[in-house]
C-alpha cells in the first residue's frame, strides 16, 4: 500500500498566500508518510473578478505558484498533483491546467480541462468558463508511485466517456480536483465520484476547494478518496486541512476480477432513430 495525501483549501485572490499554503501542505504530507500530495482545482488563484485577477495571471514558465511547489516537491522528496492553475496560453486566453510533479521537482505531465463549466444554476449563479478559458483536447495518463493516474478536472466528472478512455489507457486511479459549487456538490458530488470509481473499477482521488472565498463564491469541500468497489475511504467534510488514505492496487485487481467491466466493454455504434 502507498499513502496519498489530499489538501483541502480555500484559495483566495493572492497567489503568494496560496503558494504558502501549498508549500506547507507539501511538507506536512511528506511528514505524514505520503508518497504523493493532491491539491484542488485553481490552487494558485481563485478570483472571479477578471480585471483584478489579470495582474496575477502568468505563462507557465513564469508562474510563481508552480515554481514554489516544484521546489517544495524536490526539497521534501514527494510527488505532487497540483489540481490546476490558471495559466496564460500563447493565444492570450487561459488554460485550466493540472500538473503532475515528481519528487525531483520535474513536471511529468500536464492536463488542460476539456469540459468547460458554462451553466446557469437555479440559485441565480451563472458561470461562463469559456469566456476566459480554452478547452483541452487530449486525455492524459501518467505513471506515479501510486499507480497509473488518469487526469481530469471538476466539470469533467460529468462526462464518463473521458474516464472510459483513461481506464482503457491503463489508469487505475482517476483524479478529479474541483471547486464545486455548493448546490451542485450537495446534489451530485458523492454519487458521481462513486459512479466513476465503479464504472472503471479504479480509485478516485479528488481534492476540493471548500468554504467562503475572497471573491464571494462558496465551494462544497468534501475531498474524497473512493475505492474501486465504490467504498468511500476518505471524506474530508468542509474544514480545510490535510487528509490521508492508503492506496492498495490489489483492490483494483479484486474489483476487476469480481465484475470484469473493462473486459466486457464494447464499441457502441450510433443509435438508430426508429
Amino acid at each position: 500500500m502507498t499513502r496519498a495525501a489530499l489538501l483541502q483549501m480555500t484559495s483566495g485572490i493572492d497567489p503568494a498566500a496560496n503558494a504558502r499554503t501549498l508549500v506547507a501542505g507539501v511538507a506536512e504530507a511528506k511528514a505524514g508518510g505520503a508518497a504523493m500530495l493532491f491539491t484542488p482545482e485553481m490552487s494558485g488563484l481563485l478570483d472571479g473578478d477578471r480585471n483584478r485577477a489579470a495582474g496575477s495571471l502568468m505563462r507557465e514558465e513564469d508562474d510563481r505558484v508552480l515554481a514554489a511547489v516544484r521546489a517544495a516537491a524536490a526539497g521534501h522528496g514527494i510527488w505532487v498533483h497540483i489540481g490546476s492553475l490558471a495559466v496564460l496560453r500563447d493565444d492570450g486566453k487561459l488554460a485550466n491546467r493540472g500538473y503532475v510533479i515528481d519528487d525531483g521537482g520535474a513536471i511529468r505531465a500536464t492536463y488542460d480541462k476539456m469540459h468547460l463549466f458554462d451553466v446557469d444554476l437555479p440559485t441565480g449563479e451563472s458561470w461562463r468558463e469559456s469566456n476566459s478559458y480554452t478547452a483541452g483536447e487530449r486525455a492524459v495518463t501518467v505513471q506515479t508511485p501510486l499507480g497509473v493516474l488518469g487526469l481530469a478536472i471538476c466539470y469533467d466528472l460529468r462526462f464518463p466517456d473521458l474516464f472510459r478512455t483513461l481506464s482503457d489507457a491503463g489508469a487505475t486511479i482517476l483524479t478529479m480536483p474541483a471547486a464545486f459549487t455548493r448546490p451542485t456538490g450537495t446534489a451530485h458530488w458523492h454519487v458521481l465520484q462513486r459512479a466513476r470509481a465503479i464504472e472503471a473499477a479504479a480509485f478516485v482521488i479528488s481534492a476540493a476547494q471548500t468554504g467562503q472565498h475572497e471573491d464571494g463564491r462558496a465551494t462544497y469541500g468534501h475531498s474524497l478518496v473512493v475505492d474501486p468497489w465504490g467504498e468511500v475511504l476518505l471524506d474530508m467534510g468542509e474544514p480545510t486541512g490535510l487528509g490521508f488514505a492508503e492506496i492498495d492496487q490489489a483492490r483494483v485487481e479484486a474489483a476487476r476480477a469480481r465484475v470484469p467491466v473493462l473486459k466486457h466493454r464494447r464499441a457502441i455504434p450510433a443509435a438508430e432513430i426508429l
